[in-house]
């Protein structure tokens, strides 16, 4: 046999296995290199035949965001199954529950971010990451308009675009400044890692300036006198953090200063941390009294400027002013224009937020899914299909309802409706049958349409809304990355619950929420907890768990070592005090 004879058999062997040009390029993508290839056809009878030909189209799926919800996506995902594109305009995950801590050096920045090609490395398939910000989602031609997120000026600003058959949107929300005057350009936001490296910044500003010399006290006062306005979670965190920095750092210093400094929360509420556990919100009080943080409470923040916040008290109906050194604005969220903008396209320009159902599909966009702090799930109220729930109990078409019947379907009403089982929660009921009973609590053997929309028409009071946290948006990234992996197996055979409109059932469970606690650090080595069950944990034993939990949520090994030896080096060293 010649030499060109056998490269002839050798290359119609080579066509005629299917799988080889497969095998060739996965080899070159885990090798993370880029190769071309190309052969010349020496045998002219030879048919030629497409390498891809055998290979099924994958759907593209395209994530917008690397928050919570958009990594937590990413981390479950099977990407061998999809064509997986993420993007986003930061490169990073960070762990956001440590901010404040950032905020005063506590934790250093790097050690709570995780670059996303470390997270989407490790997954199973490719998925491509494109530093970029969203600035349109074109749903009617399943396009997303994106501009590179770069300081490049020999590559500008390019835009450019990618298309998709799924969207994922998880690009969080903005900070809502409530239109209030000055807000945007006199206060500090903490949402992003820019954000607590700024305001770390800041205060060391405003201690260097209070010793300058030629400054009057009142001057030095006003340098030091620190806002918070809200007093929530990320409010009440930072004014214990720094608390702490002034009291176990700073004042050991600038102690010509240290009977000058001020912190002062303001809360609209009559209450700081009101979502937590009344226990917990009136610990928090009393330590924040004992501490000496001025709480302020019934307070409305009117406008800002350079050098003071006038706020109206809502008890006297009186507008104050008040100097300040630094502001945190920390008073919730809104929604960003390029969400704002995609909700006028699809029919919800009269809503606060993107609105999904309660598989987080959006509503009005049967291929576009929200999760995290952009979006909302509007639970389906129980009287909207209380009709079709009992015609499809009523199997013997009596026109009345027995108990019996309605046992039937008493498991997906309670899958599809959750306001049900709260309802029965909150009226102390032990069976969903119960309702079924008369005015006096007797037992009925049978009920007509009219005695069963009356029996259940105060269920949908109990419809509750998500709060915007890192837990609600992780949770909702993993279960609909579980709907993804596992489309095909339960479009064949569903495990939703049943269709009371239509028939068969719904492909997956929806998403229920799982409430794990929440940890509120109150400084001094001091924090509350709310756990499940309804247990209240306060004191330094709680901020240790704090710690513990934390540490073990960190995205990554890398992470967790960094933060832990932040925390060990904050107890041997102290805080970094350097303006860098």
């Amino acid at each position: 046999m010649t030499i060109s004879s056998f490269f002839i058999r050798a290359s119609r062997a080579f066509h005629g296995y299917p799988f080889a040009p497969q095998l060739l390029l996965l080899g070159t993508i885990s090798g993370g290199g880029v190769v071309a290839y190309a052969e010349s056809q020496s045998d002219v009878g030879s048919p030629l035949i497409d390498s891809n030909q055998n290979e099924i189209k994958k759907k593209k799926v395209l994530v917008l965001g690397t928050g919570w919800a958009g990594t937590s996506f990413l981390k479950h995902v099977d990407a061998s199954h999809y064509d997986v594109q993420v993007v986003s305009p930061r490169n990073y995950f960070a762990f956001t529950p440590l901010l404040p801590s950032v905020t005063c050096g506590t934790v250093e920045a790097r050690s709570i971010v995780e670059p996303v090609r470390n997270i989407i490395k490790k997954r199973s398939g490719e998925i491509k990451y494109y530093e970029a910000e969203c600035i349109k989602i074109d749903a009617a031609n399943k396009n997303v308009h994106l501009r590179a997120n770069t300081d490049n000026p020999l590559i500008g600003t390019p835009d450019f675009s990618l298309e998709y058959d799924y969207l994922i949107v998880a690009i969080g929300a903005q900070v809502n400044t409530f239109n209030t005057p000055g807000v945007k350009e006199n206060c500090h936001f903490l949402k992003e890692v820019e954000d607590a490296q700024k305001i770390r910044t800041s205060v060391i500003d405003c201690f260097e300036t209070a010793v300058l010399p030629g400054l009057s006290e009142e001057e030095r006062r006003r340098n030091l006198h620190f806002v918070i306005v809200g007093g929530g979670p990320t409010g009440v965190e930072f004014a214990a953090e720094l608390h702490d920095y002034f009291q176990e750092d700073l004042v050991k210093l600038y102690p010509m200063v240290k009977d000058l400094v001020k912190i002062t929360l303001i809360q609209a509420g009559d209450h700081i941390l009101n979502m937590f556990d009344e226990r917990i919100s009136n610990f928090a009080e009393t330590k924040f009294q004992r501490d000496g943080i001025d709480v302020q409470t019934g307070c409305r923040v009117v406008s800002v400027s350079d050098k003071e916040i006038k706020v109206k008290v809502k008890s006297k109906g009186e507008v104050c002013s008040v100097p300040h050194g630094l502001v945190v604005w920390s008073t919730g969220v809104g929604t960003r224009p390029v969400v704002r903008d995609f909700m006028e396209q699809i029919g919800q320009a009269n809503r606060r937020v993107l609105v999904t159902d309660e598989w987080l599909r959006v509503k009005g966009c049967d291929d576009v899914y929200a999760i995290g702090d952009c979006a909302t799930i509007d639970q389906r109220k129980i009287m909207e299909d209380i009709v079709a729930i009992f015609a499809a109990a009523d199997t013997d078409n009596s026109g009345t309802l027995t108990v019996a019947e309605f046992r039937d379907v008493v498991d997906d009403i309670i899958i599809r409706y959750p306001q049900v089982e709260n309802y029965l929660k909150s009226k102390h009921l032990q069976d969903v049958t119960d309702l079924l009973k008369d005015s006096e609590g007797n037992d009925r053997k049978e009920v007509n349409i009219e005695e069963f929309k009356l029996a259940l028409s105060l269920v949908d009071s109990q419809r509750k809304s998500l709060p915007a946290t890192a837990q609600v948006a992780a949770q909702q990234g993993t279960y609909l990355s579980n709907c993804f992996n596992r489309r095909e197996q339960c479009e064949a055979i569903p495990e939703g619950p049943r269709r009371f409109r239509g028939s068969g059932q719904h492909y997956f469970l929806p998403f229920r929420y799982k409430h794990f606690g929440q940890f509120a650090p109150l400084g001094g080595e001091e924090a509350a907890a709310e756990l499940p069950g309804d247990w209240v944990s306060t004191g330094h034993s709680t901020q240790w768990l704090w710690y513990s939990v934390y540490a073990s949520k960190q995205v990554s090994w890398r992470t967790r070592v960094l933060v832990v030896s932040d925390w060990t080096r904050k107890f041997i060293f102290g805080r970094d005090s350097s303006r860098i």
